[in-house]
């Protein structure tokens, strides 16, 4: 697994997150989100910066991700190497 990202925020009421990344990160990749009480993987269907959906982002930028599960501020975001 190789580290891409944090979580900036999480909007609970919608399940979005806010992931600052380190690293490109592409619809189609899963992910692994892993903090204090958080552990889980999802895939990247849709992910979007200032409201518009992209198909990649990478270093630098923040985008908005629907998290299967709840997440909190500072959980880390490894992107899972097939």
């Amino acid at each position: 697994m190789e580290q891409i990202g944090s979580i900036g925020h999480y909007y609970s009421k919608i399940g979005v997150a806010v992931i600052d990344l380190t690293a490109k990160i592409a619809v189609g990749d899963t992910i692994r989100i892993k903090g204090m009480t958080s552990d889980f993987r999802q895939k990247v269907d849709s992910m979007q910066i200032e409201h518009a959906n992209v198909q990649s982002a990478g270093a630098g930028q923040s985008i908005g991700l629907k998290t299967t599960d709840k997440v909190r501020e500072g959980d880390l975001v490894y992107k899972v190497l097939t």
